[in-house]
């Protein structure tokens, strides 16, 4: 990744409060010479997306086709997740989307745009959005 996506990321995630930690694990892409068929990365990647997910945690698939979900409904989700104690894992695919088999297994399905985002700038979109929500439960100026 570009050292902007990694300074980005890690500028919103230092700043949680609470408690509230954000944690990347990145899954190598499947390679994209010769004979590429992506069809069969996205099962490769989405094996490798799901065997690095926690066992326990509740999964949220991101992906063009999720509910769209709003920065106060973000706050309202994290606060919910605060009070349960449960771990959340946002899975992002790579450059050719989710495996069907991730989108099946994950328990929610969200949608940041219905624009196309390429992955590297999903990772700060959401570290700060992340961000952006615990400022609306502490009542923080950042989000105005």
């Amino acid at each position: 990744m570009p050292d902007w996506v990694t300074t980005g990321f890690n500028e919103y995630a230092k700043r949680l409060q609470g408690g509230a930690r954000l944690e990347l694990h990145e899954i190598p892409a499947s390679v994209r010479k010769g004979r590429y068929e992506p069809a069969r990365a996205r099962i490769e990647e989405g094996r490798r997306l799901l065997a690095a997910t926690p066992g326990r945690a509740w999964k949220i698939a991101l992906d063009v086709s999720g509910r769209p979900l709003g920065t106060e409904a973000l706050a309202q989700r994290i606060r919910d997740w605060n009070r349960t104690g449960d771990e959340v894992a946002l899975l992002v695919g790579g450059p050719d989307g989710l495996d069907p088999g991730v989108l099946a297994a994950a328990d929610e399905c969200w949608s940041l745009s219905a624009l196309t985002l390429p992955h590297p700038l999903v990772r700060v979109i959401v570290a700060e959005q992340v961000y952006r929500a615990l400022s609306i439960l502490y009542n923080h100026p950042y989000h105005r």
